[in-house]
């Protein structure tokens, strides 16, 4: 199976990612949450597809049951991101309930599409008169987006044609309805045209690329297409669209499909377009634990460094949205900043909305919670069942399960004569390179220890490069190959070179120090003021009630000149690293209004934290980010 994203024949990317049949997680805290989401997640969630109705619409579109198709606008999206999810993890360790569900599924998507390949359930029947009228808040077009995932990762995973075929046949009647001299529309919710374009990779069909051009460029027109409005992305011409804005999964999406049609034109205003919008997101737009999309209000984009903690919304899609978008704009750079991006989020952002055991899922991703009521009316805990989602919008649980399941495809790359080494597992990779076929097995317990041997193994002598991401927070890295200095430049932040003639049996080293740093926002970021975040290696940690029983951790602050001792805890929350230090208690108005003064009667208190994406799968109780330091 080729990578999620195969640019491997795009002619202006930098780098291709290995296939899920090239990379095996065979181990450590990615595998665990892989077995979490094969094991439970998706079968959990195949039970809610069912019950809410969302299967049974395909086979009343088919006309093959009686009934009245339920009330999810984009319910058909839902059903096509599990079926990606599962096609990864049927490849990854093949389950034959799994695959047979799967294919219960992807059986009924067919029987439903009509001959001219019109397939959307919510439009069939008795709103058949209504199709196409509101592209701004239809989701047809979006929803055909995930239809053509759902087809690429299955011909991918499977060799089968079957779902591929239905994707082909919505794309050649999307062409034929908004291609070159049809209807100029595109779509208030973006996400068709990083698909199209996969579709086009994998049939060569280059109407494909042409449309998801289309869509793109035609954002920001006078008349507007889709309203004119920043919050849809449809205030400017795409190439001046320089700041993210509005709705945050729509924004990020559009970004995805822009860098992905860079990679395919070789257009530089492109480029520059992507760029400032990353920087813009960067500096003033992302959280400490790589949440976007601050505003609870249209799950939106706020203005620069404007990063509220307990009212922030940080939906779990925009993570993973950020996740999509910093890997491709990995495989169009090379710039290991990117892959730093990805690792943030993905080890906290994102991973924060699903439970330990895969069974709850929580769309918003606060930084600090008292453990009641939040602003959606709906509080965080072993009640956030998944089919409280499935009830409404389910976009998270399906979009959080197919991220997980396809994590094999992100973790190595390759260039003309290199491989590169992304983000750390334990693992094995195989890929041809110099002439040779070459194996890298990876050893590591990352992220809770630092140390990673790599084992390199060509079937013969073979020269090429291995590049290994040096993480921006890795100071004074240390590479060795067969225990002697590898004489390669370790610097933060970029992917160390190591070139060399490779023998079977190489072995390199990485020792990655994974100090405990004292994090502190930018100065715009009121909320923040004398207030500190924990991290260790890619891990951002906080404070829950369930450490610190009989306290309020509204009143709790960080010695500033307290020691953090870091440990390996195997019996909490399934076995993390646990920070723990020294504390007070602040009294009174000092707790609301002194953060950073000298304590005045404050009382000792012991401070334990714990991995952010960890919280809540415990008693119900406060969380807190960002901790007052005195």
């Amino acid at each position: 199976m080729k990578s999620v994203v195969d640019t491997s024949s795009s002619p202006f990317a930098k780098l291709w990612g290995l296939g899920m049949d090239q990379v095996r997680i065979e181990g450590g805290f990615w595998r665990a949450r892989m077995d979490a989401i094969r094991r439970t997640s998706l079968p959990w969630q195949y039970e809610e597809i069912k019950r809410t109705g969302r299967l049974d619409n395909f086979l009343i579109a088919a006309g093959l049951k009686e009934g009245k198709v339920s009330p999810h606008l984009a319910g058909d999206s839902d059903v096509y991101k599990w079926v990606e999810a599962a096609a990864c993890a049927c490849w990854d360790n093949a389950e034959p309930e799994l695959k047979a569900r799967m294919d219960e599924v992807v059986a009924a998507i067919e029987k439903a599409q009509e001959p001219g390949g019109y397939i959307n359930t919510t439009f069939t029947g008795a709103r058949a008169g209504e199709r196409w009228k509101d592209l701004i808040h239809g989701h047809e077009i979006y929803t055909g987006g995930h239809l053509i995932q759902a087809a690429v990762a299955h011909h991918r995973a499977t060799g089968s044609r079957q779902l591929l075929n239905v994707a082909v046949k919505w794309a050649d009647l999307a062409y034929r309805l908004f291609g070159p001299g049809e209807r100029p529309g595109t779509c208030g919710h973006p996400e068709a045209e990083m698909a199209l374009i996969e579709l086009f990779r994998e049939t060569g069909d280059r109407r494909c690329l042409e449309l998801a051009s289309l869509f793109i460029q035609r954002r920001g027109q006078q008349p507007p297409l889709v309203g004119g409005s920043p919050y849809l992305q449809d205030h400017a011409p795409i190439r001046l669209q320089t700041t993210p804005t509005g709705h945050a999964v729509r924004q990020l999406y559009l970004l995805s499909g822009l860098t992905d049609l860079f990679m395919e034109s070789g257009d530089v205003s492109f480029m520059d377009t992507l760029r400032q919008q990353w920087r813009n997101l960067c500096a003033k737009k992302l959280a400490v634990t790589g949440g976007v999309g601050a505003r609870y209000q249209g799950e939106a984009f706020g203005a620069d460094y404007e990063l509220p903690n307990r009212t922030c919304y940080n939906e779990t899609c925009a993570s993973i949205a950020l996740a999509q978008w910093a890997w491709r704009m990995l495989l169009a750079s090379g710039d290991a900043g990117c892959a730093d991006v990805m690792e943030r989020t993905l080890f906290n952002g994102a991973l924060s909305g699903v439970s330990l055991d895969g069974r709850t899922f929580y769309y918003t991703n606060p930084l600090e919670h008292d453990g009641g009521e939040d602003l959606a009316g709906s509080h965080r805990g072993s009640c956030r069942r998944t089919s409280q989602h499935w009830d409404h919008t389910a976009c998270c649980p399906p979009n959080i399960g197919r991220t997980l399941a396809s994590m094999p495809g992100c973790l190595y790359g390759q260039s003309q004569g290199a491989l590169w080494v992304h983000h750390y597992a334990d693992s094995s990779a195989t890929a041809q390179t110099a002439g040779a076929r070459v194996q890298l097995r990876q050893r590591t317990e990352y992220p809770w220890d630092g140390q990673i041997e790599i084992r390199v193994e060509p079937e013969r002598e073979a020269a090429f490069e291995l590049r290994l991401r040096v993480p921006g927070w890795a100071r004074g890295a240390q590479i060795a190959v067969n225990g002697q200095p590898a004489g390669a430049e370790a610097r933060p932040g970029a992917y160390a070179i190591l070139s060399r003639a490779w023998r079977p049996g190489d072995c390199v080293t990485l020792s990655l120090p994974m100090p405990v740093e004292r994090l502190r926002a930018h100065p715009r970021v009121s909320c923040c003021h004398g207030r500190v975040a924990l991290a260790r290696g890619p891990v951002v940690y906080c404070l829950e009630s369930a450490d610190h029983p009989g306290g309020d951790l509204s009143q709790l602050a960080l010695l500033k000149e307290a020691e953090i001792s870091a440990g390996f805890e195997p019996d909490l929350l399934g076995g993390v690293v646990a920070l723990r230090s020294q504390g007070v208690v602040m009294q009174g108005q000092q707790a609301l209004y002194a953060p950073g003064a000298a304590p005045k009667a404050a009382a000792p208190a012991d401070i334990t934290a714990v991995p952010y994406f960890a919280w809540a799968n415990r008693e119900r109780g406060a969380m807190e980010v960002w901790i007052p330091e005195m």
